[in-house]
């Protein structure tokens, strides 16, 4: 009779302990869909402010990324009028030159 008592209580027990499984497990299910909620707002608005930043930074590169290709296409504009100038200094260099050796050529033939 002990032994069979033993058993219906021990059946007892686990029969309460799957009942209390269940509810715990069934209440814990319930708590994290709570407090999962709050924190999924908070990481969908964090998750708005990363993108509109991302979406910043961008704008910001393709002004950076224009204003280098104007700045580029002037310091080639200055350096193409800073090569033209200087082609020109020496060819009207060798024209002055040229203008003093005629000049002096001719003064030597003048007579006194």
């Amino acid at each position: 009779e002990l032994w069979i008592s033993l058993e219906e209580h021990q059946d007892a027990l686990e029969l309460i302990m799957s009942k209390y499984r269940k509810q715990m497990l069934q209440l814990l299910q319930g708590r994290k869909g709570e407090d999962a909620e709050p924190v999924l707002k908070v990481h969908q608005a964090n998750s708005l402010e990363i993108e509109s930043q991302i979406d910043r930074i961008c704008e910001m590169g393709e002004v950076m990324r224009k204003a280098i290709q104007v700045d580029d296409d002037q310091f080639f504009n200055v350096q193409e009028k800073l090569a033209q100038l200087e082609l020109e200094n020496k060819e009207l260099r060798e024209l002055l030159s040229i203008s003093k050796e005629s000049f002096e050529v001719g003064r030597e033939d003048l007579p006194d």
